[in-house]
């Protein structure tokens, strides 16, 4: 009689673990309009799954007051992200381990050019051989009063590039932090634009290109296209820099820095670069940021601007300077690393992201994208260990950014000590939710 009981026990027992393995996690939010201060309802929302090619995993519709939620075994176990559509713009929302509850804010649209303000603009030189790497970034901030999202389809930030230019890519990044490439606007003759919603809040674009760079010497004609903005040049020790207006500031994490003031629009700053240094390292595309069109806000299909999967950013160039919290996280690495993982088990997706539009072959885009993979079917095993550290390498990736970020600002003038001491702060509290998980 015992033996009967144990084995229907045990029979039991394995008929419903998949059901325990698939019990979903849920978070619960609002979606609220951020220029009208109240709730919205009525809006899209979409659950994206950032592991496995950005997966739109569930869909649902604010309530009357704002109200939404969402049910899936990948909340409260690895990064994902709340959508809302909102005419045409995509507002998003990170979920990170561990949250339940999410507030998704949305804003009107304006396309008022003076909704945004540049304040810094950094320019990073990187020696490779026969050829000059430089990465650009704009820190572009939305004061707006009543708060609004600056967006045009045609073209929400132009930027241009040197004579002989070559673009590799181009990412922004809103409030959240979380850079996205962007498939460029070719406005012919190195000219260049992307359709992006800034919102309220810090926002940043940054893009990549290549120059000649024979006898390791050549002078870059830098154009500013926006007023009011502090130019920070950054460079190894081994290259020379001088230029018009020019002033060394010193080093920071290995890096030589070098400063001008209030440059005009319109302005073609000369910069003379002369000497080598080591060649980026195998591993610098290693790490490229978050890819998809859906994985910040942007301007949609009916922008006529899609996400184009490209090679990762210079990550060799943000390393010097943030060589100081290499070891934090690689700490903060084997700890989560070490921690049980939950079985769970995955959901058929509820959508497919559309293939990325493919550039036609240009010098807008000399370096060609890889091949997409296609998005990986539902699975019904336990989470992989490989799953788990790819959680984990998002969640870092994103936190050394905006490390990155922030010691840029600071290096060019646009941010208080006050300021920076808060931001520092935050980070810090995000590493230790991170921990905590």
């Amino acid at each position: 009689m015992m033996r009967n009981i144990a084995r229907l026990a045990l029979l039991g027992a394995l008929v419903l673990a998949p059901f325990a393995m698939a019990k979903a996690g849920t978070v619960r939010g609002t979606v609220k309009n951020g220029t009208t201060a109240k709730p919205a309802a009525g809006i899209d929302l979409t659950l994206v799954q950032l592991q496995g090619g950005m997966q739109e995993v569930a869909h649902a519709k604010s309530g009357a007051q704002g109200e939404f939620a969402f049910d899936h075994p990948g909340i409260g176990t690895q990064p994902m992200l709340v959508r809302a559509s909102y005419h045409g713009i995509n507002f998003n929302q990170a979920v990170p381990p561990g949250t339940s509850t999410v507030q998704v804010n949305i804003f009107e649209p304006s396309k008022d050019a003076k909704t945004i303000t540049i304040p810094s603009h950094v320019v990073i030189f990187q020696p490779n051989g026969a050829t000059l790497i430089v990465g650009e970034e704009y820190q572009i901030e939305n004061k707006s009063q009543p708060p609004q999202a600056y967006f045009r389809a045609d073209g929400s930030f132009d930027f241009a590039l040197p004579e002989k230019g070559e673009l590799q890519q181009v990412a922004a990044a809103g409030p959240a932090g979380m850079p996205v490439v962007q498939l460029p606007i070719d406005k012919k003759h190195n000219q260049y634009s992307i359709a992006f919603a800034f919102r309220p809040g810090e926002n940043s674009v940054r893009y990549s290109y290549e120059l000649p760079y024979a006898g390791n010497v050549t002078t870059v004609k830098i154009p500013t296209i926006y007023s009011g903005a502090r130019l920070l040049i950054v460079a190894p020790p081994s290259v020379r820099i001088t230029g018009d207006g020019l002033a060394a500031g010193g080093q920071e994490q290995g890096m030589d820095l070098y400063s001008r003031g209030d440059v005009p629009a319109g302005t073609l700053v000369a910069v003379n670069v002369s000497g080598t240094a080591p060649p980026p390292g195998a591993n610098a595309g290693a790490e490229p940021g978050p890819q998809g069109r859906d994985a910040q806000q942007s301007g949609g299909e009916s922008a006529g601007v899609s996400i184009q999967q490209v090679p990762g950013r210079l990550d060799v160039l943000k390393w010097p300077l943030i060589l100081g919290f290499v070891c934090v996280f690689g700490l903060l690495a084997i700890l989560l690393a070490r921690r049980p993982v939950v079985a769970v088990a995955g959901s058929t997706p509820a959508g497919e992201d559309a293939p990325a539009a493919k550039p036609k072959k240009s010098k807008a885009n000399a370096t060609s994208a890889p091949p997409e993979s296609a998005a990986p079917g539902p699975t019904n095993g336990p989470a992989s260990m490989a799953e788990v550290d790819a959680a984990i390498g998002t969640s870092l990736d994103a936190l050394k950014e905006r490390l990155f970020r922030l010691e840029l600002r600071r290096q060019a003038g646009t941010i208080s000590e006050a300021e920076y001491a808060q931001e520092r702060a935050r980070a810090e509290k995000v590493l230790r939710d991170l921990v905590r998980g």
